[in-house]
């Protein structure tokens, strides 16, 4: 389920290269997971469900999202006799009850745990992909403005990679964290960014500034078990700057 997005299509692509046979589902392909339409025909014979469907907005009307379309996807993945759900979820979401959307995603996690289903959650840091819309939001012409939240971040394709492992594996009944290489605060981020892309807007420290600002410590860093994802932020962005 969301297999069109930005990890679902790669998820579809691993597991397809690994010798499953994926199939992937979204509103274009008629399943719904806000009305429930098409979801009983889309998880007939599935043995895994992958849920990557993620709320349209990241405010107060993330939690409706979540709480409807995991209770839909729960009652039909039920119906199917699917053997293992897996859900994919961030690094201390539990932590930051500040944010609606994380609020939200905790939510989630909760709805698949109350559940007798085998399930498996993938916990993975902020997406690499997302750093120039972080700093999009507390930007103009000349500085952008970020607190010193520390994120350890991590590429879209050592996210799918591993969310395919975990669908194709025996259900964990628990979380696996993944994180990236190394950890930095946003501000120190958002400068290494903006340099390598040759954008010569400078970084102002804001601790006030932006979503981030709501995140006390270090709680989006990974703590005990976790496995470290292969691509290093300095070199992704070296090939994607």
């Amino acid at each position: 389920m969301g297999g069109t997005g930005l990890i679902g299509s790669q998820v579809v692509r691993d597991l397809d290269a690994a010798g499953h046979h994926p199939v992937p589902h979204s509103q274009s392909t008629g399943a719904d997971v806000i009305t429930g339409e098409g979801l009983d025909a889309a998880l007939t014979g599935a043995d895994v469900v992958v849920n990557l469907t993620n709320s349209p907005t990241f405010d107060d009307a993330s939690p409706a999202f979540f709480r409807t379309s995991m209770n839909n996807l729960v009652d039909a993945a039920r119906k199917a006799d699917v053997g293992h759900f897996v859900v994919l979820s961030i690094v201390g979401v539990d932590q930051v009850p500040e944010l609606d959307y994380y609020r939200a995603k905790t939510l989630q996690e909760d709805i698949l745990k109350a559940n007798p289903m085998p399930y498996s959650i993938v916990r993975a840091t902020q997406f690499m992909e997302f750093i120039d819309t972080v700093l999009s939001w507390t930007a103009d012409d000349h500085t952008v403005r970020l607190p010193r939240t520390r994120l350890q971040p991590v590429a879209a394709a050592d996210v799918a990679a591993t969310v395919a492992e975990v669908a194709a594996g025996t259900p964990l009944r628990g979380t696996l964290e993944l994180a990236g290489a190394d950890a930095y605060p946003l501000d120190e981020l958002g400068l290494i960014t903006l340099r390598a892309k040759g954008d010569s807007r400078s970084v102002t420290t804001d601790d006030t500034a932006g979503m981030f600002a709501a995140v006390n410590g270090d709680v989006l860093t990974p703590k005990g078990s976790v496995r470290i994802a292969p691509t290093r932020y300095t070199d992704w962005l070296a090939r994607n700057a």
